[in-house]
């Protein structure tokens, strides 16, 4: 991918722009945090975020990335670098292009399951198995050295064969990007919209003498129904907010490499609301109307709101399928894995644009050396998680990477764009070349209310209280009886306080020993993850004589 290279049209870009966006969040992460959160209580603080965190994140970001490409830099180091005179922000966009390979180990490996879920769909792998047993299957899978599902190291060999198809297309450039956008999307929306059609239409005739109060009508309900007592709940102003950012991929820095490609004045003020909104209409039009109408139309929402977790898409789906016949069953498996592989893989293939964009700039790699250098990352990081996916590896790389990095990274860039760079820039950026009259007020939301949103976000997150129970934390705090954290909290997490209650509390000499395996397996990734920080804040420093920046006048 050359540093002179442009999308071929705008309707590529967008939906470039909007495959980024659209992931495996928006139909495995969105309805079960909807569940979680309340459903319809859910809806409200998830669309007012959007509008106060959301779409300035975008605006910000396509800003900056435009920007510094226009000053020669296609990677968040020395974008961020060409925003202030200070050099310490070329290693906080580290964040940038180590959360990128670091989520793409792990996310690839998610993508391989839906090829080999389309596969087995196909196979009639999952005809006349019962619910457990479909589940099990699921179970089996990862479980690789035990793995009895046909193909051996079948998981390893999806992994290996999705990230070959990744890799492939990044290297053709951002026409080999743009044209798996312009084939993927349409085929995403039309796949979504057939399934969510069975999802609206399925009413009580799912209903069985096992479920015999089973009603997609009811699931719909659940997530449609507003409840205006969860404005005052910060439980789910904190899960609304935390969804945003995994469901606009802002906080990550492809955003920022895909639009410092864009020329001076070419538009980003539609261009980003409009990819902001297909989004949107992906997640929470088709994301609602599938997964929970068809799982709740089936087994009742009572168990729908027991069990709902990322889980059910590959082990409760593909048993409700069944219910529709082989044939159908078959062809709707098609469909629905089919739908995840292309949110993931437009995702996934923005993932390794940041790395390639800085390799060129700094050390002058071909597009073809940036983008099997990649892929090779990327195999070596996220074996891991593919071998040892039940002693926690996978899970720390999605926490430290696909959470805490995000939150931080977006928070930084946004007080960077509004108090440092400087709002009137900033404005100026924004507007320059925009095909709309962006509203005035949000140049205050952008300033304040936006960075606002992420510290709480950051904080909620750092201080978790115990049971997320924010009320009864604030009670216990004015109590006198202090702030009593949540093991899921980032200090807590980072201390691994609730691993070690488990090991503390356990009898069995078996249990403690899987636990100890355990621990030890977390704190390697770590350890690797680290490593790779910290081996690309190296690269990012011996850059910096490789390449004459061009700094703003401050």
């Amino acid at each position: 991918m050359s540093n002179k290279e442009s999308w071929g049209t705008r309707v590529g870009l967008i939906l470039a722009m909007a495959g980024n966006a659209v992931g495996l969040g928006n139909f495995l992460r969105f309805p079960v945090q909807a569940i979680q959160n309340g459903g319809g209580a859910f809806i409200i603080p998830y669309l007012v975020c959007f509008l106060l965190m959301g779409i300035p994140l975008l605006w910000i970001e396509w800003s900056i990335g435009r920007f510094g490409g226009n000053r020669g830099h296609h990677s968040t180091p020395f974008i961020l670098d060409s925003l202030d005179k200070r050099s310490y922000w070329k290693y906080i966009g580290v964040f940038g292009i180590f959360t990128n390979l670091a989520i793409a180990s792990y996310y690839c490996y998610i993508e391989s399951w839906t090829m080999a879920y389309v596969y087995h769909s196909v196979a009639g792998t999952f005809n006349g198995l019962s619910q457990l047993q479909v589940a099990d299957f699921f179970g089996k899978y990862v479980d690789i050295f035990k793995s009895t599902t046909g193909i051996p190291y079948e998981a390893v060999v999806f992994f290996v064969i999705c990230l070959l198809l990744n890799t492939f297309i990044l290297s053709r450039g951002l026409h080999g990007v743009e044209k798996a956008a312009k084939i993927g999307m349409p085929i995403l929306i039309a796949f979504g919209a057939i399934l969510a059609i069975r999802g609206l239409t399925l009413g009580t005739s799912g209903a069985s003498p096992e479920h015999p109060t089973a009603s997609a009508f009811d699931g719909l309900n659940f997530l449609w129904t507003p409840q205006f007592d969860s404005l005052i709940n910060p439980k789910v102003w904190l899960a609304a907010a935390g969804q945003i950012f995994f469901t606009l991929s802002v906080g990550m820095g492809s955003i920022q490499c895909y639009a410092s490609y864009l020329k001076t004045k070419d538009d980003v003020a539609l261009n980003a609301v409009s990819a902001g909104f297909m989004n949107e209409f992906v997640e929470v039009v088709l994301g609602s109307s599938i997964v929970i109408p068809i799982a709740a139309g089936y087994l009742g929402l009572d168990w729908v709101k027991e069990n709902a977790g990322f889980g059910m898409a590959f082990q409760t789906m593909p048993f409700l399928f069944e219910h529709w016949g082989p044939l159908l069953a078959a062809v709707a498996g098609v469909l629905w894995f089919g739908l995840l592989f292309f949110a993931g893989i437009t995702s996934s293939l923005a993932m390794g644009t940041p790395w390639m964009g800085f390799m060129q700039d700094e050390y002058g790699w071909s597009r073809e050396k940036g983008a099997w250098s990649f892929g090779t990352i990327v195999l070596l990081l996220g074996l891991p998680t593919v071998l040892f996916f039940n002693q926690g590896v996978f899970d720390e790389y999605d926490y430290w990477a696909g959470t805490v990095s995000l939150v931080v990274f977006a928070l930084a860039e946004t007080i960077l764009f509004s108090w440092i760079f400087g709002m009137e820039k900033g404005w100026k950026e924004i507007n320059a070349g925009a095909d709309i009259r962006v509203p005035t007020i949000y140049r205050f939301i952008i300033k304040y209310i936006t960075p606002a949103l992420l510290l709480f976000v950051f904080l909620g997150s750092l201080f978790t209280p115990l049971g997320n129970d924010w009320a009864g934390g604030f009670s216990q705090l004015f109590a006198g009886n202090g702030w009593v954290l949540d093991n899921n909290s980032i200090v807590k997490q980072i201390t691994n306080a609730g691993l070690r209650e488990q090991i503390a509390a356990a009898t069995d000499p078996t249990v403690i020993s899987s636990l100890k395996d355990k621990l030890l397996y977390i704190t390697g990734a770590r350890i690797l993850l680290l490593a790779v920080f910290i081996g690309i804040g190296v690269l990012v420093y011996k850059a910096k004589g490789n390449h004459s920046k061009i700094k703003t006048a401050i």
